[in-house]
């Protein structure tokens, strides 16, 4: 048995310099590790304790728990200490006015993060920073609690505080880790599910609560704390989903995406009622979307954010899922059964912003510590946001570390980067004198397109199978080139410039649509320039632009027939698919984030249709190589007729990697055209696949009796034709009933 036995002697023999003693009252001494716990001395060790507001301190042994000795109070209220014969593990037990508490001492462990951990943190190249920095469960010398890490490398103190030490900022004060800037805690007996912040002294000498930049998990808001999270390893059940996901994205095949709003999406008893939790849409989001055939489920960014008004796009926590709908597990698991049901799980990720809360990042040690220092760089006019500095190694590396959180850890299958043409561009939405040169006098932000081409890379080096998509709205050449070519090195791009101008037409009263018949046929210019994906996204539906259904022009019955019209034209055209919820059965009312979507239009014959449409419509495109194979080749699509204004129809062909055809005739009037003559690759017969004019989709059924025979008469181009009967506002599919073979 060790004798730890205080040994009697002046208090003041105990005490610490004033400074140091009024630093420590104060809340303001930069290194309480020199002070506090156990330091050797002349006669033995010395063991010291700061704890404000304690009645009483006494040691124990760790060993067996037995009484060693009684700490003295001395010098300032809550400074305890004694003098004993040498170290040894041991045990405070602290009388406060509500209770006793046994603990370890905070400060009787050593150093804790790895030279290499800060090294790389420093380099900006680590790439797990969600288990380095931030909460960790832990056992440190064989005592369980949690290792805190936080970088604010000019802040004059950080502090972890929470219910546990009542908020007091002076209790748990950090050690700093130089040159990384980290600073360090490992405190005791705490575990999963505590509620804290950072206490940040700032450079400024301004003190401030804030938010973990790297928590795992928060509290739900308007709550605004971080929470220390169960990080056991979920137990995953996708390996052969993860096994074939590589071969799912690429550009010939299928991709299909269905883009949700989580808190919008449903609701338990309606528009007022609770938001569905993960665990409510594993239940009903992944049938109803697995029904629906799409391939994959995107969702709006689910990283947490303060204000639910921004859809998620101004988060503050880029490693923790929103509390909203549940924990970190249950977001792991809503993942896991996605690809056990076979759909693939796309986030939108938003590395170009960040919004301007003051428990989050801004400012955050009292420097421009994550955004650029100047506005004319680091904050966004339109968005009332700050800018991520990515030119800075560690922001860099933070970001880095965020995206591949989410891929690795939750094995989400792709990014969508949010706004790229934001972080391209310094200029972006600045007049000029707004905003400052790049060091060679240029507007391209070369930081931000250095690190969204590092982070191409990294993905596709660290997750394979996993892929990265851009929303980029400007003409910027190579955005799905590969880095090794002078690309960007994105997977997929959205295609706005597509989306733009096809809703500028179908918006038009068929009568005026003769005039605008280039919007219909200018996108296939540059169709093949990137791997691309067409967009009907939430931007379209919100904001005053009324839903989808709402832009069709004519009668109710018009609208629906134009609807229909519209996403068998996206089906049919060269690019991956993406629709967002309640457009897939035309919802009247533009979308709101503070109600759920109006699925009792479903009991409405008009309504279901178009959601069947949607059905058939993916289940085409899966099926029939020539509308996915060729989606990136310029072989894979061929205009029949582009130029025929007057009658406002349009046709082309769309071509498997093996040469097997199938025909799309868009009449885009309410006029039928009766022995329409189209020119096709082969004469015999024909089978009319798809008709959106069909009965079953609330159409008047006006087609082609399913099968028709190509006359061996060259047209368009062609060697054979067809004549078609094309129904009103209609979209029809064809392909020949034998296949030739050379």
């Amino acid at each position: 048995m060790n004798d730890f036995t205080a040994r009697p002697m002046l208090d003041r023999t105990l005490w610490l310099s004033e400074d140091d003693a009024e630093a420590l009252a104060k809340g303001s001494h930069r290194n309480p590790f020199s002070l506090l716990g156990i330091h050797d001395t002349e006669e033995g060790s010395l063991l010291r304790a700061f704890l404000p507001g304690a009645l009483g301190v006494d040691v124990l042994d760790r060993e067996d728990g037995t009484f060693r000795c009684c700490l003295t109070a001395i010098q300032i209220p809550g400074l305890f200490a004694a003098q004993l014969p040498h170290a040894a593990p041991y045990i405070l037990r602290i009388r406060w006015p509500d209770g006793e508490q046994l603990t370890e001492d905070p400060y009787s462990f050593g150093l804790l993060l790895g030279e290499m951990d800060l090294y790389l943190i420093g380099e900006g190249n680590h790439r797990d920073l969600g288990h380095c920095l931030g909460a960790q469960p832990m056992q440190v010398d064989g005592v369980s609690g949690v290792r805190f890490a936080v970088w604010a490398p000019n802040a004059q103190r950080v502090s972890v505080v929470g219910p546990f030490n009542h908020w007091d900022g002076r209790r748990h004060v950090m050690r700093l880790r130089h040159p990384a800037g980290v600073w360090e805690l490992f405190i005791p007996r705490l575990g999963p599910g505590t509620s804290y912040k950072y206490e940040i002294l700032d450079v400024q000498g301004t003190l401030g609560l804030r938010a973990d930049p790297v928590a795992l998990a928060t509290e739900a808001p308007p709550n605004t704390a971080s929470v220390v999270a169960d990080t056991t390893p979920f137990v995953w059940h996708d390996e052969k989903w993860i096994a074939q996901r590589d071969e799912s994205h690429q550009p010939t095949r299928p991709i299909s995406v269905y883009e949700v709003h989580a808190a919008s999406w449903r609701k338990h008893g309606g528009d007022n009622g609770e938001m569905y939790s993960w665990r409510d849409m594993v239940e009903h989001l992944i049938p109803y979307v697995v029904e629906m055939g799409f391939t994959h489920v995107e969702l709006l960014p689910i990283m947490e954010h303060p204000f639910g008004g921004s859809w998620g796009y101004q988060p503050l926590s880029q490693f923790a899922p929103s509390a909203r709908f549940g924990t970190p597990k249950d977001f792991a698991y809503f993942v896991d059964e996605c690809h056990r049901a076979g759909l693939g799980v796309i986030l939108d990720w938003v590395p170009a912003h960040f919004p301007t809360d003051p428990h989050g990042l801004a400012r955050f040690d009292g420097t421009a510590l994550y955004e650029y220092e100047h506005p004319f760089e680091g904050f966004h006019q339109d968005w009332d946001t700050y800018i991520y500095n990515l030119g800075r190694r560690e922001v860099h590396g933070f970001m880095l570390a965020s995206a591949l959180h989410w891929l690795r850890h939750f094995h989400v299958d792709a990014l969508r980067v949010d706004a790229v043409a934001s972080m391209l561009y310094r200029n972006y939405s600045r007049n000029e004198g707004e905003w400052i040169p790049n060091k060679y006098g240029g507007h391209e932000n070369l930081e931000a397109i250095d690190f969204l081409r590092h982070l191409n890379d990294v993905v596709a080096e660290e997750v394979p199978g996993a892929v990265v998509i851009a929303e980029e709205s400007t003409a910027w050449p190579g955005v799905t080139r590969p880095t090794a070519e002078g690309g960007l090195g994105f997977a997929y791009k959205w295609n706005m410039g597509w989306m733009h101008d096809t809703l500028e037409y179908i918006a038009k009263d068929p009568v005026y649509r003769a005039y605008s018949h280039h919007d219909m046929t200018f996108p296939m210019i540059y169709a093949f320039s990137e791997h691309y994906v067409l967009p009907i996204s939430h931007d379209e539906v919100v904001h005053g632009k009324g839903s989808l259904i709402g832009k069709m022009p004519g009668d109710e019955w018009q609208q629906f027939a134009n609807l229909r019209a519209y996403l068998s034209v996206m089906w049919s055209q060269p690019g991956k698919k993406l629709l967002f919820m309640g457009c897939e059965f035309g919802q009247w009312r533009e979308w709101s984030h503070d109600r759920e979507l109006d699925w009792s239009l479903l009991g409405e014959p008009r309504h279901v249709g178009v959601r069947r449409l949607l059905c058939d419509l993916n289940r085409l495109y899966a099926e029939q190589p020539a509308l996915h194979e060729c989606d990136s080749e310029p072989q894979g699509f061929i205009w029949v007729v582009g130029n025929d204004d007057i009658n406002s129809v349009f046709a082309w062909l769309r071509v498997s990697a093996t040469g097997e055809p199938v025909l799309v005739v868009a009449n885009m009037t309410p006029v039928p055209r009766i022995d329409y003559r189209l020119g096709v690759p082969q004469a015999g017969g024909w089978e009319e696949i798809f008709n959106s004019d069909a009965e079953c989709y609330g159409g008047s059924n006006l087609g082609n009796m399913g099968r028709l025979t190509a006359a061996d008469a060259p047209l368009h181009g062609q060697i054979a034709s067809l004549e078609l009967t094309l129904p009103p506002l209609g979209v029809l599919m064809l392909r020949p009933t034998e296949v030739l073979r050379e």
